[in-house]
């Protein structure tokens, strides 16, 4: 029943994957959420964590692409000192954003992950554009108001997932 919305896998953080990781599932680019998954909603100035982290993608030669439901002001305002490429009104959970990242990209679905922190809109469009896909854990424990109620039905859909799925537990890498 909610089997679009389960994850192909769950880590705490973005931070976690490695370039290492992602040679083992064959996996060339990452697309990435913006809020709650590489900077919290209400900072856009990230950390040094996820600077470290995107400085160690960038030498492996790992493209990272945002893709994000925020407008272009927005997004490029946020990503202006992470040097970042994105995709603005992505209209997730449809696969729109996804697969004009596919397009920019020139690569096979096989080949890329979407990376984000919520089902109903990451996950689902990684489903949808037939992308493998990383639920990572919100970077800060609070929301922007429209995503709230996202996140009221979502913990249902994750209840009724952990239910049916007991392989699905939070993982400190990609396996």
């Amino acid at each position: 029943m909610f089997s679009k919305y389960k994850p192909t896998w769950m880590l705490e953080a973005i931070y976690q994957i490695t370039p290492e990781q992602l040679e083992k599932q064959g996996v060339k680019a990452i697309l990435a959420d913006l809020d709650n998954t590489l900077i919290a909603w209400d900072n856009p100035n990230g950390t040094e964590e996820l600077r470290a982290w995107l400085a160690t993608m960038a030498a492996a030669k790992i493209p990272v692409i945002v893709v994000s439901n925020n407008n272009h002001d927005r997004v490029a305002k946020a990503l202006t000192a992470l040097n970042l490429d994105f995709i603005a009104r992505a209209l997730k959970p449809f696969p729109r954003g996804i697969n004009q990242a596919l397009t920019r990209l020139n690569l096979p679905k096989e080949a890329v992950i979407m990376v984000g922190d919520q089902i109903m809109t990451d996950i689902k469009a990684a489903h949808s554009a037939g992308v493998r896909s990383v639920l990572v854990k919100p970077v800060i424990a609070t929301d922007s108001w429209k995503t709230q109620f996202n996140r009221l039905l979502e913990r249902r859909i994750m209840k009724y997932l952990l239910a049916k799925n007991p392989e699905m537990k939070w993982q400190g890498e990609l396996k």
